[in-house]
């Protein structure tokens, strides 16, 4: 299974990635060892994500998430179509 993940930063910013593993994933954005980004803003926490079978599905819809505004991930994060 492939996973579109969103993250919140200590500083309240969004992070959007993908991975085949989430809950590794997660773990190491918080042991300072995943995305650039995240490295600063430490802890994250895992605040929405989707299933997807294939590794391109899941690429793909993490570009579409990453050209939202924060507006529109809140709005999916909070269950309502963006």
């Amino acid at each position: 299974m492939n996973y579109v993940y969103i993250l919140t930063c200590a500083d309240g910013s969004l992070y959007t990635g993908w991975t085949n593993d989430l809950a590794v994933r997660v773990e190491k954005h918080n042991s300072g060892k995943g995305a650039k980004y995240t490295r600063s803003r430490l802890p994250v926490s895992l605040t929405y994500y989707e299933e997807y079978e294939t590794a391109r599905e899941a690429q793909s819809r993490e570009f579409h998430i990453k050209r939202l505004t924060r507006e529109e991930k809140l709005a999916l994060i909070r269950g309502n179509t963006e």
